[in-house]
């Protein structure tokens, strides 16, 4: 990811209640896109696509769990049931020519639809050209394409303007529809956000939360998804609402743009404990940093020193949460007979850090290694190391040396994360 200070930024928030096409026209226009513009390019889709009547659109304010949003319904008159991929694709690229969208909205929307028919075709083992769509195939696709095309080319989304989504949200249990009955995700939808590589959360409602169409639109925008916001000065926020009306959460997709701001690192509030020992032996500074860290020191570490009269001595270092600063402090006077403890809090600049599973191979045997990674604030993996204990374990199981273990998996570990 590359972003540059003052660099536009559109985020689309799918992590709650998921995505799908009317829900992205919807935000669009609460964004600021032109409505007149946008419901006449979508009205006008029926002189483009054979088989389509009139085309009803009404787009209105309402609320979805005491929040406002904006609304899109569209009915489409079709005679048309089902469309094969070469007739789907065709009735977006002549929409999106006949409507004179710019270049880059005609670019985006075919591929969008492609990426839709790759799925599609892929499922169900025929080429993109001769698939046969059922409820992908209808009017409807062609019109939440275009639909956010036009918005988007309005917005001037198309110019330099870098845009990310939040992890998709796929909702969950089953679903029917024209192949059956299948669990949430829908088989498409999984393809698309599996080939395009976006993270994906379950839940919150047992139910299909991001249709095919719209994860199709949302992996042909953006570059990525996010775990967190940018770094960002948001100056505009649009809210779309999806037609059901859930209890427990608002059915409400939310977009929003800005300016990315300087990429400082998190920030984390700690105190660090500072103490100066010249009479007392290794082996008990030693002992007292292994039970300062399993008593919750956040790391511990030991200078050594030349003090007063030049008796050589340590300087032990901790840095510990607020919570444990008693605590820490207790067990340092008690265990090395200190008479003082210096006390400093103050913040550092940290990376987002956490610890997954990663299975490896080596010398023929697989195992589960915990690894630390470290990422930036928008979740690129910047750093891994495989926890010691893990290596250690493994090494003594294979009675291969620590460091070649080591070596490997982090090996491993980087290349399953994309890091050289």
């Amino acid at each position: 990811m590359s972003l540059h200070n003052g660099q536009e930024i559109m985020i689309i928030d799918c992590q709650l209640v998921g995505i799908s096409g009317n829900m992205i026209v919807a935000a669009l226009l609460d964004l600021g896109a032109n409505p007149k513009r946008v419901l006449s390019a979508i009205r006008s889709i029926k002189e483009y696509v054979e088989g389509c009547g009139t085309i009803d659109v009404d787009l209105s304010e309402t609320t979805r769990c005491g929040l406002r949003a904006k609304q899109v319904k569209i009915i489409a008159h079709e005679t048309v049931k089902h469309r094969s991929g070469s007739e789907l694709m065709a009735a977006v690229t002549n929409s999106a020519i006949g409507l004179n969208l710019s270049s880059s909205a005609q670019i985006f929307a075919e591929r969008s639809v492609g990426t839709l028919l790759e799925a599609e075709s892929g499922l169900h083992g025929e080429s993109v050209e001769n698939v046969v769509l059922h409820e992908a195939g209808s009017v409807d696709t062609v019109v939440d394409i275009i639909g956010v095309a036009a918005a988007l080319d309005d917005l001037g989304a198309f110019r330099d303007m870098k845009v990310y989504s939040t992890p998709v949200a796929v909702g969950g249990g089953l679903f029917s529809f024209s192949h059956g009955t299948v669990a949430s995700p829908a088989p498409a939808t999984l393809e698309i956000l599996t080939k395009r590589g976006f993270t994906i959360v379950g839940g919150p409602l047992d139910c299909e939360l991001s249709t095919p169409t719209g994860v199709a639109i949302l992996t042909s925008l953006a570059e990525r998804s996010l775990r967190y916001f940018p770094a960002m000065k948001p100056k505009a926020v649009g809210y779309g609402a999806g037609e059901k009306e859930f209890d427990a959460v608002p059915n409400i997709l939310r977009i929003v743009t800005g300016e990315a701001s300087r990429l400082d690192p998190l920030e984390d509030r700690v105190v660090l404990l500072e103490t100066n020992l010249d009479d007392v032996t290794g082996e008990t500074v030693g002992y007292t940093v292994e039970r300062l860290l399993s008593a919750g020191a956040k790391d511990a570490a030991v200078t050594p020193i030349f003090g007063k009269k030049s008796r050589p001595g340590w300087i032990v270092s901790v840095i510990a949460e607020e919570r444990d600063v008693d605590k820490l402090i207790d067990m340092l006077t008690l265990e090395t007979g200190t008479l003082g403890v210096r006390v400093h809090p103050c913040h550092r600049k940290i990376l987002l850090r956490e610890s997954r599973k990663v299975e490896v191979e080596i010398a023929g045997a697989k195992a589960e290694v915990n690894v630390k990674i470290a990422s930036d604030r928008f979740g690129k993996v910047t750093n891994l190391k495989p926890e010691y204990d893990d290596v250690r374990n493994l090494a003594l199981r294979l009675g291969r040396p620590f460091r070649e273990i080591q070596e490997e998996a982090t090996h491993q570990a980087k290349k399953k994360f994309g890091l050289r």
